[in-house]
């Protein structure tokens, strides 16, 4: 005998593989607690780390932590880690929560919320989980104010050229002086 699954079931069991589509994509997590935020708010902050290649999804606890339990383990990791971590989840996540699933560079998805946290005193970071450590709202906070990869490099470039660049005035300017030494000369001369 079949039993057919109620709409609300079919409903969560949809919601539950969506979110494990994006947990099994995501290269780190941060909890948030998002009480206190308007749904134009909420609506605004999705849109802001959408344009950085992440996802900011409101959902009940339970479908969070029923998606995390179903995804598959990092290469770096046993079962068991991944067992712990969510028990671990789930001694943390009361309340409502929120979940920003970082795809890419995390800075600027932080940088956003970190924004929203200073004009709107929301959302509160909880936790997250990022390359496989498990990281407070302070040190997601700490990591949102480094720049971000591409200026890093910017700043690796211009440091390595800055020596060679140093050379090349200093010779330069030694050659310009002896050209300008035998136009004095000359002009003397003349």
């Amino acid at each position: 005998m079949n039993k057919i699954a109620s709409p609300n079931r079919q409903k969560k069991e949809k919601i539950v593989a969506e979110l494990l589509e994006k947990v099994n994509r995501a290269k780190g997590f941060v909890f948030t607690g998002y009480q206190g935020l308007t749904h134009k708010q909420l609506e605004g902050l999705k849109k802001a780390v959408k344009a950085f290649d992440a996802d900011f999804v409101a959902t009940k606890n339970t479908l969070i932590l029923k998606a995390m339990g179903n995804a598959r383990p990092p290469a770096n990791s046993s079962a068991g880690e991944v067992g712990q971590a969510k028990l671990k989840m789930g001694n943390v996540l009361k309340d409502a929560t929120a979940t920003l699933f970082l795809y890419g560079d995390p800075v600027m998805p932080l940088k956003a919320i970190a924004k929203s946290l200073k004009e709107l005193n929301l959302p509160s970071i909880k936790f997250g989980i990022l390359d496989g450590l498990q990281m407070t709202g302070e040190q997601l906070l700490k990591l949102s104010t480094l720049p971000t990869r591409e200026t890093l490099l910017t700043q690796l470039v211009f440091g390595l050229k800055s020596p060679i660049s140093g050379l090349h005035r200093a010779l330069n300017w030694n050659l310009q002086k002896f050209v300008m030494t035998l136009k004095a000369v000359e002009a003397k001369k003349s």
